[in-house]
């Protein structure tokens, strides 16, 4: 993917499932979830990430067929309503298939694809593919994980994975690397991972942040709510991308476009 560093890519999030963390529920229905990207496009996104199953940590599987007919018809009803670059959020081999087919030109994968398949097929479809790092799976993953560093285990994850990926025929410059904020981490590692981003640059491969609205911006402020984390949000997209992060992902376009521009006008 080309990045131009000078100019932070937005990834607005767009959840269709019941259940997310942050917004489950509320773009269930196409026409919510249409609205809900139009309205995240005309305030700078540069991607819009779709997903049909929660990540959070506890969250219950979904079925392929499932997640199929809950994403497919968003994606295509925006394939065709903007020209908005479009991300699958999935792990799922066959999702991945029929979200291309739709219009997605991105996988971003929680797994890293890992899951039985899921290589071969991204090869397949060469598009662009952000691997993420997580400890465990979203149903186990926040139970007592542990690292002897945890910055220096992801970067080892990140280095098998990008062979994985290059051997089974997916060109290197296809590859986005996401650490996974709240993916198997205490508070004390998704700090050291933010304080550390810098040190994931060493790949020469875009780098993506994921921490909006998430817990750890949540227990820094006392344990605020979801809705009264997207201040926190913002300054922790702000300082990723201070630390090297090329693209952030957001559930709060129009808040981090402004403090972007901000940040732009000193840099």
């Amino acid at each position: 993917m080309t990045i131009d560093s000078s100019k932070p890519v937005i990834m607005g999030v767009l959840n269709i499932t019941p259940d997310s963390f942050s917004d489950g529920g509320q773009n269930f229905d196409m026409a919510d979830a249409i609205t809900s990207a139009k309205l995240m496009i005309a305030q700078g996104a540069d991607i819009i990430d779709i997903g049909g199953e929660s990540t959070r940590p506890g969250a219950q599987a979904v079925s392929t067929s499932d997640e199929i007919d809950r994403v497919i018809p968003v994606i295509e009803a925006l394939y065709h309503a903007s020209d908005i670059p479009i991300s699958i959020d999935t792990s799922k081999p066959e999702v991945m298939k029929q979200a291309v087919k739709a219009g997605a030109s991105m996988i971003n994968d929680v797994c890293a694809l890992s899951a039985d398949g899921a290589l071969e097929m991204a090869a397949s479809l060469n598009v662009d593919v952000c691997l993420m790092h997580m400890q465990g799976s979203p149903r186990t993953m926040q139970k007592d994980p542990t690292y002897i560093d945890v910055v220096d285990d992801i970067k080892n994850f990140f280095s098998k994975r990008i062979k994985a990926c290059v051997a089974a025929g997916i060109a290197e410059d296809k590859i986005i690397l996401d650490p996974g904020f709240g993916f198997g981490k205490t508070l004390n590692h998704n700090l050291e991972i933010l304080k550390r981003f810098h040190e994931f640059k060493s790949f020469g491969l875009p780098v993506l942040a994921g921490l909006s609205r998430k817990s750890m911006i949540g227990a820094l402020l006392n344990d605020r709510n979801i809705d009264g984390r997207v201040i926190g949000s913002v300054a922790g997209a702000i300082i990723a991308v201070q630390n090297g992060a090329d693209i952030v992902r957001v559930h709060d376009v129009l808040e981090t476009k402004d403090a972007l521009t901000i940040l732009g006008g000193v840099n």
